[in-house]
């Protein structure tokens, strides 16, 4: 349970609901927006001392069935519902992280022909991807299960250097890390991501440092230069978009300026893949 900000939200949320959003009187004497704390606790049907103690970050976890009192009476939209659960240390529900792709996905991922794409879940698993995604992220058909991962591929990988420098190596680095400690929160009951943190924190003294950091940071749009083998330099802006209805998957999209020197270069990996 994280008191602080749940006690930080408590006090936002309850600043935004006036008065008349509830069929109350505004009254003369308001010195600050939103309703009082003894208005909220009214109708959330609490005692006033109990509410004044979770702003005030000292009360004990509330139980769900407060928690939903809150909810309503702080007219939380479902996301924050969500999140007021969340930070109470009591999830709606235990969320999981599943190995399936949706078909929809899979047909987007075969229409992008000149795009390399593919699904990440939030272990940071390749579990889909298409031919271009194939050609530039060093043959994922071939390579064990366990060795499509993109946190093993950046600190585990012998031939990461031919692909990666030491700067864009650090910096995607540290921003996978930050990001695998955000889904380690969402996800604290999932064993194969435990057991992948622990993993790196047993072989990579370059993840423990920055696992130590407690950096977190939910990866989206970044740009990436990758030194393909093949075709060179390829300057990309790496766009990491969330699957509709499934928390725990997102398709990476690699995506180049048109008529660039890196989109002539993905072009001609695409003609390489099709020759092969």
């Amino acid at each position: 349970m994280n008191r602080d900000q749940l006690a930080d939200f408590l006090r936002s949320r309850r600043a935004r609901v006036t008065p008349a959003d509830v069929g109350l009187p505004a009254g003369e004497r308001r010195r600050t927006p939103g309703l009082r704390r003894q208005e909220i606790a009214q109708l959330a049907g609490m005692s006033i001392d109990y509410y004044i103690r979770l702003e005030q970050a000292r009360g004990p976890h509330p139980s769900r069935q407060v928690l939903n009192a809150l909810a309503r009476a702080l007219m939380l939209t479902q996301d924050e519902r969500a999140y007021l659960f969340d930070l109470a240390g009591q999830p709606l529900e235990a969320p999981s992280i599943r190995d399936d792709v949706p078909g929809s996905v899979l047909h987007l991922m075969a229409f992008l022909e000149e795009v390399p794409a593919y699904v990440l879940n939030a272990r940071y698993d390749i579990l889909a991807w298409n031919p271009m995604a194939n050609a530039i992220m060093a043959d994922l058909e071939n390579q064990p299960v366990e060795n499509r991962n993109v946190i093993r591929w950046v600190f585990m990988s012998p031939d990461i250097a031919e692909y990666l420098d030491d700067e864009e190596k650090g910096r995607f680095a540290r921003a996978s890390v930050a990001d695998l400690r955000a889904a380690a929160g969402r996800y604290p009951e999932d064993r194969r991501l435990r057991a992948l943190v622990a993993e790196m924190l047993a072989l990579s003294p370059a993840f423990a440092e920055l696992w130590d950091r407690h950096e977190v940071e939910i990866r989206r749009e970044q740009r990436k230069r990758i030194n393909h083998p093949l075709v060179g330099v390829i300057d990309a802006i790496c766009q990491v978009m969330p699957v509709p209805d499934r928390d725990d998957l997102r398709l990476v999209l690699y995506t180049t300026e048109p008529g660039s020197p890196s989109h002539q270069a993905l072009r001609e990996l695409r003609q390489l893949t099709l020759s092969s």
